[in-house]
Formats: structure tokens, C-alpha cells, sequence
């Protein structure tokens, strides 16, 4: 972990992107008190996610499907019950 002040962030923080691209973390403090972290993004997919890895682990049952009461659709759409 790379542990900068803020000044010592601002004057030469490009000098420590290639640490932080290989995974690095950076902890950015005011006199010597953490108060940040910098971390890298995770790698960017370089395909699709697959569809259908869970197919036959989850039953949805048909109960899921029917229409909600009326009570509960005027509750969360902040109505009164009519």
C-alpha cells in the first residue's frame, strides 16, 4: 500500500499510476491521518457474461406472477385505500 500526504498527491500522483494499474492501493492522508483510499478498477470484461448459470438451482413459483392486492399496489404508490 502507497501512503501519500495530499501534496505530495497532487505534485506527483502520475508517477504512481503504473503501481496503482498493477493492483496497488494508495492511501491518501492529510498530515499523516488516513482519510481516503485509491484503488484500482477491476479489469474490464473482455466478453459477455454467460446467460442461464443458474437455470434449474431457483424455483419461482407461479404465485410470483399474480397481480399484488389492491391494499398493498395504493401502499406503495402512497395512496389511501379506496
Amino acid at each position: 500500500m502507497i501512503q501519500l500526504n495530499i501534496h505530495e498527491a497532487k505534485t506527483h500522483l502520475s508517477r504512481y499510476l503504473p503501481r496503482l494499474a498493477a493492483g496497488e492501493t494508495i492511501l491518501l492522508c492529510r498530515r499523516n491521518v488516513p482519510i481516503a483510499e485509491i484503488r484500482p478498477l477491476p479489469p474490464k470484461r473482455t466478453r459477455e457474461r454467460p446467460m442461464g448459470l443458474a437455470k434449474g438451482k431457483i424455483n419461482i413459483p407461479e404465485s410470483f406472477f399474480e397481480p399484488l392486492p389492491e391494499g398493498l399496489l395504493n401502499a406503495i404508490e402512497g395512496r389511501d385505500d379506496e
